[in-house]
Parts: C-alpha cells; sequence; structure tokens
C-alpha cells in the first residue's frame, strides 16, 4: 500500500523471475509494456504489495495476472529501490524479488496491461530487459541457479 510522507509516496511492490526448463537450458519469462513515454518496455512481471498480502504472495499473484502463468516461489533474490515521478508526485519504490519456478498456465490469459509475453534465454532476458535494477536482479537469478547446480 503506498505511504505518503512530505510530499513523497513511498511504494512496495513484489514480483518474480519465473523460470522454465527448455532444451537449451532454463528460460527467463519476460513481460512487455507502454511507458510513461510511450516506449515499449519489457521487464519483470511486478506490482503492489496489497494490505495483508505478503510480498511473496503478490509476486504469485502478479506473475498470474501479467502473464497468465502459475508459479511457485523458490527463493528470495533481495530488492532493488528507485525513483521516479508520477503525476507529478515523487515517488521511492522499493520491490522484492522472488525466483520462481512456472507450474503451468497461457499467456493468453494475461491481463491487457501487458502487450507481449515471452520466453527468453537467460542472456537474451538480461539484454532484452529495459532497466538496469532489472537486468541486476535477472544475474542475481542466474547466479542463484548456477549455485544451485553446484551443491
Amino acid at each position: 500500500m503506498p505511504q505518503r510522507r512530505g510530499g513523497t509516496r513511498f511504494e512496495h511492490s513484489a514480483g518474480g523471475v519465473v523460470l522454465r526448463s527448455a532444451r537449451s537450458g532454463a528460460e527467463v519469462v519476460l513481460a512487455s509494456r507502454r511507458s510513461a513515454r510511450g516506449s515499449l518496455a519489457w521487464g519483470l512481471p511486478k506490482g503492489l504489495v496489497e494490505a495483508e498480502e505478503s510480498p511473496e504472495d503478490t509476486a504469485v499473484r502478479e506473475v498470474l495476472e501479467e502473464t497468465g502463468l502459475r508459479a511457485e516461489v523458490r527463493r528470495p533474490l533481495g530488492d532493488i529501490s528507485y525513483w521516479y515521478v508520477w503525476n507529478g508526485d515523487r515517488v521511492h519504490k522499493t520491490v522484492s524479488f522472488f525466483l520462481m519456478e512456472a507450474a503451468g498456465g497461457d499467456f493468453s490469459q494475461r491481463d491487457s496491461e501487458m502487450e507481449e509475453v515471452r520466453w527468453f534465454p537467460p542472456d537474451e532476458a538480461v539484454r532484452t530487459a529495459s532497466y538496469r535494477g532489472e537486468q541486476d536482479v535477472l544475474r542475481r537469478a542466474m547466479e542463484a541457479l548456477a549455485a544451485e547446480g553446484a551443491e
């Protein structure tokens, strides 16, 4: 739930790096939407944490809403924070991300907010993601996968 203090709005969102196994290795889902300036931006599914909802529950809900995929949380990937201006308000947003595993669903069930949803090889997902913070989260996810494979 957004909070307001001294002309600045604070928001907490959550989202996921959703993986699936493919012949060539893991693939990651990205979704595209129009930015405030009208350009196409590719990113990870995420959204505001609702009252009485955990960040994990938010990530599961937002992945389903924005991609049409059901996904299960595997582990936390940490937070990113950034500032932006929306309708004249300064907003400080923190987003908690989770490594998630696809468990079913279909892209055709996504909400209309997303223009396109696609699977990408991890390296291509990092290059395609529009925002540096989400590129860093994708790199963290790949490091977590590599560490799991080494165990």
